[in-house]
């Protein structure tokens, strides 16, 4: 499946795309997963080429699936668009369920990156036809990471619960949101 999702520049924000993640975003993937924030909040570590590879053989996997889909988010840099500079993901769950998660590489956080490429993903999910229509979406976060739960907000998720840590995997505790389809759909 080859989707490509489209958001327009707006003011002083500049156009973004999100695709299908590809081989050649390995540097791109790597070089983000050096930032120690980032790795701070995600469940997943890339720490090389061969862990890069292995991700992104991952995504286009749920891809061919139908299972997962993972979006690399590029930004127009005035020239055309650069590297993967952030990453929305949609995961299929039970009947009527999707789960989404997103991250924004270090040099794009704080400029509405992240809210923009989810929301795509969002209208995208809703519109579409997937393999078992969604309903609803939950999107999860560590309790800490306070700018995860601005986007969240910012893109019509509702606050649902604080959920109990699950090490190893989630050590820390976490906050549920929750976004409903709307009926225009």
């Amino acid at each position: 499946m080859s989707v490509r999702l489209s958001v327009g520049a707006t003011g002083a924000l500049p156009a973004l795309v999100l695709r299908p993640w590809d081989v050649d975003d390995v540097g791109a993937l790597v070089a983000a997963h050096r930032d120690s924030d980032l790795r701070r909040w995600l469940t997943t570590q890339v720490s090389g080429e061969v862990d890069a590879r292995r991700w992104i053989d991952g995504q286009r996997q749920g891809w061919a699936d139908g299972s997962r889909f993972g979006f690399a988010v590029l930004e127009d840099g005035g020239g055309g668009f650069g590297a993967a500079v952030g990453h929305v993901s949609v995961r299929l769950r039970e009947e009527g369920s999707a789960e989404v998660g997103y991250w924004a590489a270090a040099e794009v956080r704080g400029r509405g990156l992240a809210s923009r490429a989810l929301e795509a993903a969002v209208e995208w999910v809703f519109a579409k036809e997937l393999p078992v229509p969604v309903v609803r979406l939950d999107l999860f976060h560590a309790v800490g990471n306070h700018a995860s739960c601005r986007v969240a907000e910012r893109c019509g998720f509702g606050f649902e619960a604080v959920l109990p840590a699950q090490p190893p995997t989630f050590p820390t505790e976490g906050h549920l949101h929750v976004r409903r389809k709307p009926a225009r759909f």
